[in-house]
């Protein structure tokens, strides 16, 4: 070709050409490298990530979303709840009219002996007995011998009781008033009794004795004495 016609306007086409040429040359072989370094350092990689044991293994994003929604929409274990029991009012006791029969927690049985603990032969032995009304009002009691005993015992023999062959009906109602005891005075005999009213009635021998008042569930005291 004339070097003439290399210059002007055609030799400027002509330079240009041939640099496109070499720039896409040069652009593929870069490809080229690029591809073959990338692909010759994929399994060293894949062997070194293996080897090395402090390497942060790699979190699949879709198994992280999946175990996240399902720890999200796991049912909580129930919280235990304390329940209060209400602590019930007291009830009022009902007012108490005046005459009404008394009650056993609102009366003081008592019995004392006579003043002597040791009795002589032929002596007999006393008791006073004394029911007391501790309540708020006047109350009735039934105080006959039927109702409130006195019994004198041995060990286990039923010596006497003033309950024993009673004639009627051996009732006795009293007005107890608030305080104000209710006293009876008894003697006995020494003679011995029993619930069938036997007609031969035998005296009681020399010994130690106890005597207790009763009426309902309630007792006295006991009261221990001696007979010579």
């Amino acid at each position: 070709m004339d070097p003439d016609t290399m210059r002007g306007d055609g030799g400027d086409v002509y330079w240009r050409r041939r640099m496109s040429v070499l720039v896409a040359v040069l652009v593929v072989v870069a490809v080229v490298a690029w591809a073959c370094s990338s692909g010759g350092s994929g399994p060293e990689r894949t062997s070194r990530a293996q080897a090395s044991p402090s390497a942060t293994p790699t979190v699949d994003p879709l198994l992280a979303g999946l175990r996240t929604l399902a720890m999200g929409t796991a049912s909580p274990s129930p919280t235990p709840t304390t329940t209060t029991t209400p602590t019930p009012s007291p009830t009022p006791a009902p007012l108490r009219r005046p005459g009404e029969p008394c009650q056993e927690q609102d009366l003081v049985l008592s019995l004392q002996g006579g003043k002597e603990q040791i009795y002589a032969a032929g002596a007999r032995p006393n008791f006073i007995i004394t029911l007391v009304n501790a309540g708020p009002v006047m109350c009735t009691a039934d105080v006959g011998p039927r109702a409130l005993e006195i019994r004198i015992t041995s060990g286990a023999d039923r010596i006497w009781s003033n309950a024993d062959c009673v004639s009627g009906d051996g009732t006795e109602i009293k007005q107890l008033q608030r305080g104000v005891p209710h006293v009876r005075v008894l003697d006995w005999d020494r003679r011995r009794s029993s619930i069938d009213c036997r007609s031969i009635q035998q005296t009681a021998l020399p010994g130690t004795y106890v005597a207790t008042a009763r009426l309902g569930g309630l007792r006295s005291a006991k009261g221990i004495f001696h007979l010579r």
